[in-house]
């Protein structure tokens, strides 16, 4: 399911977590890594265009970590905005994986090139944590809306493969609602013959996801890509989870 990965490339500490990571889902996988590197065009990426490096010495470097890991590596290059051309890279791929804005900003969890990303991109796009991590222990947020169930049908199938129980997390601050919403989740689940853990919370689910999360101690959060008015960008609360955890959440348009 994740046998082609994208990773995009500025030259970032937050880049090159995102290439350890797609290394450590690479080797489960088997997959064939595309290390990609977009030149931006004036006037777009603000201060996140304040990361410059040689495409070639930086794809360079790139593709030898890859090859060292003893994986397959192709390399791309093109110059443009950068969530449109990796958006367009990514429609060859399963995934893409990127480094997220840095944590300490109370304004945003994700810059706005990886916002925009998750708004247009039509494969699931993977916000990369500080360290990688083994994906072993997944949790998803389930709000029963559409995109919160393809972000749990894509886990079903990656818990599938890694044998791992998937913590289906459900905020809400109607108990009976709750219960219908998380039972929708354990049939999707039981169909799939997946083990599983639901976890009913009060609480907003910013709150309630990073609560669970450190509970149980996953290491990695599935989510839906919910647009709202004016193109927001909310992924089922992924602003505040990014903010409150350390771990690689995967989105699902």
């Amino acid at each position: 399911m994740f046998t082609r990965l994208l990773v995009g490339l500025d030259g970032s500490p937050s880049a090159d977590e995102a290439l350890e990571q797609s290394v450590v889902l690479g080797k489960r996988f088997n997959a064939k890594i595309i290390v990609a590197h977009v030149k931006e065009s004036h006037g777009f990426g603000g201060r996140e265009g304040r990361y410059s490096a040689d495409t070639g010495a930086l794809l360079e470097r790139a593709a030898e970590r890859v090859k060292d890991a003893g994986l397959r590596v192709a390399t791309a290059s093109t110059q443009g905005r950068p969530d449109v051309e990796l958006a367009e890279l990514a429609r060859d791929v399963d995934t893409v994986l990127v480094g997220r804005r840095g944590r300490s900003s109370s304004a945003n969890a994700i810059g706005k090139t990886v916002s925009s990303l998750i708004r247009i991109a039509e494969k699931s796009v993977i916000v990369c944590a500080s360290k990688p991590s083994p994906m072993e222990r997944c949790a998803v947020a389930y709000d029963g809306r559409e995109t919160s169930q393809r972000a749990l049908e894509l886990l079903a199938r990656f818990a599938s493969v890694t044998h791992s129980t998937v913590h289906v997390i459900h905020a809400t601050i109607d108990a009976a609602i709750g219960t219908m919403v998380v039972g929708e989740a354990e049939a999707i689940l039981s169909l799939q013959g997946v083990a599983f853990v639901t976890h009913l919370e009060h609480g907003t689910p910013g709150e309630a996801m990073a609560r669970v999360i450190q509970l149980t101690k996953c290491d990695a959060l599935f989510a839906g890509a919910h647009v709202g008015q004016r193109e927001v960008v909310t992924v089922s609360h992924a602003e505040e989870i990014l903010l409150r955890t350390d771990i690689p959440v995967v989105i699902q348009p």
